[in-house]
């Protein structure tokens, strides 16, 4: 496929100039390699190592210390989470530099990884104050259609674009996904997702945990496809899988620790209103999710509208995730739901409480219900409330009253 231009190099490069240590951390298969290797012969001069050469990781393991410190300039390492031994090794060589105020120190270590370290505080606490954090996911739609990946500056200012048609919906859903298999046909699409689960599952899981019912992973992770959108009950998911409820919940945190699936908590303030207070589980890519599901795209769009809404939810939830990565500035994302059921998809909050909020619809056509967990939210949140859009399959831009609107799906990429 054609070079894509990932939008986190430039955050990156800013980071490299700026910590001791940066881990690109995301999805096997995401493109961290890719990226890191390019920078390497250009922007960021480097060796590169990767651990799942054996050779390489054997060496790590067994001198950590050394391993390090032969080197003398920066350092790409591929797969750090292979070599837990390397952290604690990490911090030292770091702190070293630090006492000899080298000025080698700014971005000595570039690392990858393939799964969430910060979440195993064994691993990361050795390196908090010493380590930046970014993280890669599959191919944005921006990035497939070589758009801006300005979506959220553009919510927050309002400045939204009519749809002109030139790109489908299921084509740039199809595109926004793993390098490897962008825009491939649904054949190379299911070979590749099958060998993927079962690297995943059978070897990334075994590096991080002890697993004693390995076999249970694939059910669990087809239970959480198909919930995605919904309301997580830990309790059901437990029954479901066949676990007590103390090991469904290890292992769906291990599946969110390989960037398998997310959860988005939810939106509240202490204004005296009963919200719900649980999470919405999502997968992390799209296309994995229809696989999973075992439908082709196609097939959920023409013959199950309303699978395909829950389908049209989670990417709409991916792409933001992927959009706050490219956005230096902090954002949070969450989802807002009443007792009563009024609800809004996604709420964006900066750390001054400015919000802006979502609601993806699949039609072609807004009404005037659709704005209901709008207004609800609009009502809770006064001058905090920067706007609320309905994200629609129409061409128009179409305002539906002070600071609400329908808005275009294309707008996520263009």
């Amino acid at each position: 496929m054609a070079h894509i231009n990932r939008h986190i190099r430039a955050r990156l490069m800013k980071a490299l100039h700026a910590s001791p240590i940066v881990f690109l951390n995301g999805p096997r298969q995401a493109g961290k390699s890719t990226i890191v290797q390019d920078l390497s012969k250009n922007e960021f001069p480097a060796e590169y190592v990767t651990f799942d050469s054996t050779t390489q990781m054997a060496a790590a393991v067994n001198a950590p210390m050394s391993y390090l410190k032969d080197r003398k300039g920066s350092l790409i390492i591929d797969e750090v989470q292979l070599v837990p031994e390397i952290f604690r090794a990490l911090k030292i060589v770091v702190d070293e530099l630090r006492q000899e105020q080298s000025d080698k120190l700014r971005g000595r270590f570039l690392l990858t990884g393939s799964a969430n370290i910060m979440a195993l505080p064994k691993l990361s606490d050795p390196l908090v104050g010493r380590m930046s954090v970014l993280t890669l996911y599959p191919i944005s739609s921006s990035e497939a259609v070589d758009g801006k990946g300005d979506f959220i500056e553009k919510l927050f200012n309002k400045d939204f674009q009519t749809d002109d048609g030139r790109h489908k919906l299921s084509d740039i859903i199809r595109a926004s996904t793993f390098p490897e298999i962008s825009g491939a046909d649904i054949s190379e699409r299911t070979n590749w997702f099958d060998g993927y689960l079962t690297t995943i599952l059978q070897r990334d899981v075994r590096a991080l945990a002890e697993i004693e019912k390995l076999s249970s992973l694939p059910n669990l992770l087809r239970i959480l496809a198909n919930r995605a959108g919904g309301l997580i009950n830990d309790a059901d998911i437990a029954r479901d899988a066949g676990l007590n409820p103390v090991t469904s919940r290890n292992y769906k945190t291990l599946l969110k620790m390989l960037f398998l699936t997310f959860e988005l908590a939810p939106w509240y303030r202490n204004i005296g209103k009963r919200l719900v207070k649980s999470p919405k589980g999502y997968m992390t890519d799209t296309l994995l999710l229809c696989h999973l599901l075992q439908y082709e795209l196609s097939d959920i769009e023409k013959n199950r509208p309303e699978l395909f809404g829950h389908v049209l939810e989670n990417f709409v939830a991916t792409e933001l995730l992927k959009l706050i990565t490219f956005n230096e500035k902090k954002l949070d994302l969450f989802h807002f739901r009443t007792s009563d059921n009024k609800e809004v998809d996604f709420v964006l909050e900066k750390p001054n409480g400015q919000l802006a909020a979502i609601e993806v619809k699949r039609s072609d056509n807004v009404g005037k219900s659709d704005f209901k967990g709008l207004i609800e939210l609009q009502d809770m949140t006064k001058g905090d409330f920067a706007c609320g859009i309905v994200l629609y399959r129409g061409r128009d831009v179409v305002p539906f009253g002070e600071n609400l609107w329908a808005v275009p799906m294309s707008n996520l990429w263009v």
